[in-house]
C-alpha cells in the first residue's frame, strides 16, 4: 500500500505548509537530510493547551502527539514534494509540557512514533527518539515535536 493510500485508510489529510509564528523556517534540507522545525500540538486550528499530569491525561497527550505527527508529515511533504521520497525517519525529539511529578513523557510521544510507523512502515518509520518534560511550551501547548528525515 502506498503512503497516500495508508493516509487515506487512516482518514488523514495532510495540512498545507504552515507559516512560522516566529523567526525560523519550517524545514531545512541539507544533503539527504530534512530537519523539520518543532510543531506544537493543535486542535481545531488552535494551540492544544494543557499540562500533562495536571490538566491532561496521558491518553490526551498521546492524541496531541499524534496530531503533531500529522502536521510534521504535512511539512515533510512540502519539503520533498512526495512522502515516497522519505527513506527513513531518523530522529524524533518530543517536548511535553508536564507537571514536575509526571513521568509518562515516553507514552505521550508514542502517539507520534506509532503513527509514523503506521504510515511509513517499520523499516522507514522506526526512529531514534528523545522525550523530555518541560515547564512550558509556546502558547501554552501541551506537546511540541521536531523530526529529522533522510530522503532520496
Amino acid at each position: 500500500m502506498s503512503i497516500p493510500q495508508r493516509l487515506q485508510s487512516l482518514g488523514i489529510t495532510l495540512p498545507p505548509l504552515a507559516v512560522p509564528a516566529a523567526a525560523y523556517v519550517p524545514f531545512v534540507r541539507t544533503g539527504n537530510l530534512v530537519f523539520v522545525s518543532g510543531h506544537i500540538a493543535r486542535r481545531d486550528g488552535k494551540p492544544w493547551v494543557g499540562q500533562l499530569g495536571a490538566t491532561m491525561s496521558t491518553d490526551e497527550g498521546k492524541a496531541a502527539a499524534r496530531a503533531v505527527a500529522i502536521d510534521l508529515m504535512g511539512t515533510l511533504q512540502a519539503a520533498v514534494g512526495d512522502l515516497a521520497q522519505v527513506r527513513r525517519i531518523v530522529k524524533v525529539l518530543s517536548l511535553v509540557h508536564s507537571a514536575p511529578t509526571y513521568t509518562e513523557h515516553h507514552l505521550v510521544t508514542n502517539g507520534c512514533s506509532e503513527l509514523l510507523v503506521e504510515v511509513f512502515g517499520k523499516e522507514v518509520g522506526a526512529h531514534a527518539r528523545s522525550a523530555f518534560g518541560v515547564a512550558q511550551l509556546p502558547m501554552g501547548a501541551c506537546v511540541e515535536i521536531e523530526l529529522i528525515a533522510e530522503v532520496a
